[in-house]
């Protein structure tokens, strides 16, 4: 556990930033999407590289440390930190290499889909993944990665062609369907708790124009639409993707995300 003395001198030998209770920074460090979520940890190690995530990872269990790993933020249930532990914080590490030829793209855990979009969309091509840009391409990738491409294009986890992994005992490791097939099939959908991944190289898609957005119906009209919905997507083409949501909002609010800025009672 992190006691007071190894918390004032950690020995932990990174090149990213350290960031501890006391320092000024930390209020900043320790946010996340969900403002629901209050957690304090000890440390943050906001890493820059795959050396600094090893250190990361020694530290921890060497010192018994609980950890949390953040990629985006956006975990609902606040995985990506903790109360009291240390915290890996992938969000420094944001490379992204497109191979256009091979339409591969060489990601680095802490970017967000943001990030990747822009990387490939100059090419043509695109990630089946979340409709968020700010959420972090680890946390959704480990998730199953879910969105508007999902229902032509698969899961974000079905174009995971390869991870690299530093595992609890500070090994690196790749994981792909020739190389450790066991950890490659448990990254796929089965969460973070095998290791943390610091990239992930993705199968990309060529796709032009995309023509999306919300339909809005009152609540009343639920069965109908999700009777219609069922018969539609049986024989709509591939390239057909929706999602239902139930919202119950006050009249004089806005939520732009879900209805572009129209008050509810409209």
């Amino acid at each position: 556990m992190l006691t007071e003395e190894l918390i004032a001198e950690p020995h932990l030998n990174v090149r990213g930033k350290l960031i501890r209770r006391q320092d000024a920074d930390y209020e900043q460090a320790r946010k996340v999407h969900n403002g629901m979520i209050d957690k304090y940890p000890d440390m943050i190690v906001q890493c820059v590289d795959v050396a600094d995530v090893i250190a990361a990872v020694n530290f921890a269990r060497e010192n018994d440390v609980l950890v949390a790993v953040r990629s985006g933020g956006h975990s609902g249930g606040g995985f990506g930190m903790c109360d009291k532990g240390l915290v890996i914080d992938l969000s420094h590490m944001k490379g992204v290499h497109v191979d256009p030829v091979e339409r591969t793209a060489l990601v680095d855990a802490g970017c967000t889909l943001g990030d990747v979009d822009h990387a490939t969309h100059a090419f043509g091509l695109a990630l089946p993944s979340g409709i968020v840009s700010t959420t972090g391409v680890g946390g959704i990738t480990l998730g199953g990665g879910l969105g508007h491409l999902t229902r032509h294009c698969g899961l974000s986890i079905d174009n995971m062609l390869e991870a690299d992994v530093v595992l609890p005992d500070g090994s690196f490791v790749k994981a792909s369907a020739t190389q450790n097939q066991d950890l490659f099939w448990g990254l796929r959908g089965g969460g973070g708790n095998f290791g943390v991944v610091t990239s992930f190289l993705f199968r990309l898609h060529p796709v032009s124009m995309v023509v999306g957005g919300p339909m809005l119906w009152p609540m009343s009209e639920a069965r109908t639409v999700m009777q219609w919905y069922r018969t539609f997507i049986q024989k709509a083409p591939s390239i057909s993707m929706g999602s239902l949501r139930f919202c119950r909002c006050r009249p004089d609010r806005r939520f732009p995300s879900i209805c572009g800025g129209k008050r509810c009672a409209e």
